[in-house]
């Protein structure tokens, strides 16, 4: 297959299951609190890929070790938290459309930390996405309320897969993707997320009933589909592509989060949904070509 075919290929699958992992982890959150669900994620998909990592220890890394541990923590832990913890106050719709800040972020940690070039047309779309997000986190409240926090909490987490992004592009592209996403999961990030289960209270709270089976049932399939796999296919894109291509799957996205969030009984207010269409506009903008004169 053709990298071009298979670069939409990665982006429209990864598409469909990041855009899905947000109902998933409102329905995690149901069974178990924002801690447990993100330490649960990471957990269950270093088990998953230990074996494998295991086989191939001899080709870990050792002297990239610095930025595989920064891409770890930035991209696979530290946002496994932030967004349980922001979808117990706002919808899980509203989590998918800030996601699809991700280009922004990509442009400017890109153009400081890694010298990628910047067009004017991309500051441009960059300029009106913010707004729309400014709009959105004026919408995101009940009754008038603003929940800027969760808005916070969400940007962060954002700002940390930027950071992921460009680290891997910059200073990890010779290591196959699926050996990176077994050696974060498994040798790198197995054992905090283990640590922050126990200091989460799921151990001294864990019931074997109804309630925690289907609660491990969604975030099993969060972790195996959402975390585990799509992150082996966010590698190979990312080694066949720019940083700023695979990040514009979070433009897709907030279409499948929204989705689902209808289809589980979630609305959207009029600001709501203007905020997230200038978002949407500003990050077409910047990924548009301008017409030749």
């Amino acid at each position: 297959m053709n990298t071009e075919k298979l670069k939409w290929i990665l982006l429209i699958v990864l598409s469909v299951i990041w855009g899905s992992s947000f109902i998933l982890i409102k329905k995690s959150l149901e069974h178990f609190n924002p801690y447990e669900v993100g330490a649960l994620r990471v957990l269950i998909s270093g088990i998953v890929l230990m074996p494998y990592a295991i086989t191939k220890i001899k080709q870990f890394p050792k002297q990239h070790t610095k930025w595989l541990i920064l891409a770890a923590l930035s991209g696979s832990f530290i946002p496994m938290f932030l967004f349980p913890l922001a979808e117990t106050e706002i919808s899980s719709s509203i989590a998918g459309i800030i996601n699809s800040m991700m280009p922004i972020f990509v442009i400017i940690v890109g153009s400081l930390v890694w010298k990628f070039s910047t067009t004017k047309r991309q500051i441009i779309g960059v300029l009106i996405s913010f707004i729309g997000a400014c709009i959105l986190a004026l919408g995101s409240g009940e009754s008038g309320e603003i929940k800027i926090y969760p808005i916070l909490l969400l940007v962060l987490a954002v700002l940390m897969y930027a950071i992921s992004t460009t680290t891997i592009k910059s200073k990890l592209q010779e290591v196959p993707p699926i050996l990176m996403s077994a050696f974060i999961f498994s040798f790198v990030l197995s054992l905090p997320s283990l640590i922050a289960l126990v200091f989460s209270g799921f151990f001294q709270d864990l019931e074997f009933n109804q309630s925690t089976f289907e609660g491990l049932g969604f975030v099993a399939m969060l972790s195996i589909f959402g975390t585990g796999l799509a992150m082996m296919m966010n590698y190979k894109l990312l080694s066949i592509s720019t940083p700023l291509f695979a990040s514009t799957v979070t433009l897709l996205m907030p279409i499948v989060a929204i989705i689902w969030g209808i289809l589980d009984g979630e609305t959207l207010t009029t600001m709501q949904s203007i905020g997230a269409l200038i978002i949407l506009a500003g990050l077409i903008f910047l990924r548009s070509k301008p017409k030749a004169a």
